[in-house]
């Protein structure tokens, strides 16, 4: 807060005042440029920008009857309100300190309502509380409590190394887990790799065996279809060279190729082939 006696005076943006005429609230004042009587007015100026303030360190006892040590910090401004500003000149003295003392009484009761492992992890949920108690009675000041947070828990020193030989416990405890995970996932990948390594051999084995039959089957086939025929057409040759050597004729007939001599002689069949 700021006072100003001067004849003329300026009230920056981020502020908001009163004037008191002979010591009786008058008006409001707002930003700008203004004129006053020196003797018979006075302004009071109210700065409603967010003050940032610390809950100091403290003892508190939680429901469960362990000692610690916690603090906080808070946002608080004036509202910029005509009524607002009034009640923080008129309703209270030193409105931060009233702030901060109450910050820390409610501080105290909220940590003892609940348990040292509740409070541990349960900062949000004591920093909302405490935020919608103070503003219960910020309001009656012309304040606003906008923001709240819990800094430090600290629990005394044998119950730290408890939780830390309870942490480390717990951690090589899923480490054992997590590693006894990890090589039966192993051995089962390795089961299932063996299996599908003798599925595979097996496959390949059997795909061989029918290749080699198949083959086989194509061959014979190939021998009773083809090896005949060609057998006859060889022979057919063999007699039609050796009937050109004795100056015979080819007569090509519908029943295939037959040599016939030239001395007139009757045509001379192709004896078939024997298989």
């Amino acid at each position: 807060m700021r006072t100003i006696r001067n004849v003329i005076y300026v009230v920056k943006p981020y502020e908001r005042g009163i004037q008191e005429t002979l010591g009786r609230y008058t008006r409001f004042v707002m930003p700008g440029l203004g004129f006053q009587i020196p003797a018979v007015h006075l302004i009071r100026v109210r700065d409603i920008r967010e003050h940032t303030m610390d809950i100091h360190p403290q003892p508190v006892i939680t429901k469960d009857n362990v000692e610690i040590q916690v603090d906080g910090i808070m946002w608080v401004r004036p509202a910029s309100d005509e009524e607002s500003i009034k009640r923080t000149f008129y309703s209270i003295d030193d409105w931060k300190r009233a702030v901060t003392q109450l910050a820390m009484t409610n501080l105290r009761q909220e940590f003892g309502d609940l348990t040292l492992d509740e409070s541990l992890v349960a900062r949000e949920k004591i920093a909302s509380a405490l935020q919608a108690a103070l503003n219960a009675f910020a309001e009656e000041w012309g304040l606003k409590i906008s923001k709240v947070e819990i800094r430090l828990i600290d629990p005394p020193e044998d119950i730290k190394r408890a939780m830390h030989k309870q942490k480390t416990a717990e951690q090589e405890r899923r480490s054992m887990r997590l590693l006894a995970t990890g090589e039966f996932e192993a051995s089962e990948q390795q089961k299932l790799a063996t299996i599908q390594r003798a599925e595979g051999e097996r496959a390949a084995a059997i795909m061989v065996a029918e290749g080699k039959a198949e083959a086989i089957r194509l061959v014979n086939e190939a021998a009773q279809q083809y090896f005949q025929g060609n057998a006859q057409t060889l022979k057919q040759m063999e007699m039609t060279e050796n009937a050109l050597r004795d100056n015979a004729k080819i007569v090509i007939t519908e029943e295939g190729i037959s040599p016939t001599l030239l001395l007139g002689t009757l045509p001379v069949s192709v004896a078939p082939s024997e298989k």
